[in-house]
């Protein structure tokens, strides 16, 4: 019997094989190495949205400190406020680029930072609050909205809604037996449509509101002319700018200089209506840290030496595709 030779493989199919085992060898240490650089990317972004969050809370924080010092040293001589106190001088923007890092020599510390802010006095707009007094809608507070509901073109059912709806969700006495159906009680202005108040018409009060936690009257030395306007009853639209161009020439030390002012309406100048000074502020501050903006708005009450923070709301809003110019320095 003849013996046939061994077959030998086919040098092409080996060649092929070892071939397409190289290509997976390259296409997995590829992916591996994506893998690991595209970890190593998400853990530098992390690292560094946090400490641009923590810068950002420290500046504004110290920039809340700041405006609380603010207060508290204009309250230490009382007497009046009004607008060319110092609280009531904006800060334009401000570069706080070379205070963003104690070390000098980092990249981080040629970020663009800028921070800017203002102090608002809360009693210088109609308190909604007010419109409630001993769980009964309040009348005086009633007619001066209703006169800023008809000078701002504003229907008059809604804010009747508003106010019927508020003494309802302020009602929570244990005589309400319709208490668990009220709406909640609103704790900011944007929520004052819980109440009935359309955003169209919020956005059209929102300059002359406030949403205060107690009864506060009017400060005539910081109103605007549409506020004095309608917390007087018989006041006139000119009647209102009159006294705001008297009070920017000097302002009132008390409300007998806006009697003196006005005697024919002397009697509607009350203690409970009107006032000359405020404990009440707001304090809105803008941090723009290279492309991301942080804007914070806080509430402060103020009790002659002490100067307290109600509540704090922090926001990230994004830039315009053509940012304006800022002025500097």
């Amino acid at each position: 019997m003849m013996r046939q030779p061994p077959r030998r493989p086919a040098p092409a199919v080996q060649h092929g094989a070892a071939l397409l085992a190289a290509m997976l060898t390259v296409t997995l240490v590829a992916t591996f190495a994506a893998a690991a650089l595209w970890q190593q990317w998400r853990s530098v972004e992390i690292e560094t949205a946090e400490r641009a969050r923590m810068q950002t809370g420290w500046i504004l924080t110290g920039a809340l400190d700041w405006a609380r010092l603010i207060l508290r040293e204009d309250g230490r001589s009382g007497g009046a406020d009004y607008l060319s106190e110092p609280w009531a001088v904006p800060l334009q923007e401000t570069r706080l680029s070379t205070f963003l890092s104690a070390d000098k020599t980092t990249t981080d510390s040629d970020q663009e930072a800028f921070l800017s802010g203002q102090i608002t006095d809360l009693q210088s707009r109609l308190n909604v609050a007010n419109l409630i007094e001993a769980n009964k809608i309040s009348a005086p507070a009633l007619q001066a909205f209703a006169k800023l509901f008809d000078l701002l073109g504003l229907p008059a059912e809604e804010l009747n809604r508003m106010a019927e709806n508020l003494r309802f969700a302020s009602d929570i006495s244990p005589d309400n037996r319709s208490a668990s159906q009220a709406p909640l009680m609103p704790q900011r202005i944007e929520q004052l449509t819980w109440l009935g108040l359309s955003p169209q018409s919020l956005a059209a009060l929102r300059p002359y509101i406030a949403l205060l936690p107690a009864r506060t009257p009017v400060n005539l030395n910081t109103a605007s002319a549409e506020v004095v306007y309608a917390s007087v009853p018989t006041f006139e639209m000119a009647d209102a700018q009159r006294l705001v161009a008297d009070r920017d020439r000097a302002y009132f030390r008390s409300l007998s200089d806006v009697s003196k002012l006005f005697p024919e309406a002397a009697s509607q100048f009350s203690d409970g209506q009107h006032s000359v000074a405020t404990r009440f502020f707001e304090v809105r501050g803008r941090l723009r840290l290279d492309q991301m903006v942080v804007q914070e708005r806080s509430v402060l009450q103020r009790d002659g030496q002490d100067v307290r923070t109600l509540w704090r709301e922090r926001q990230v809003v994004d830039l315009p595709a053509n940012p304006p110019l800022y002025n500097s320095r």
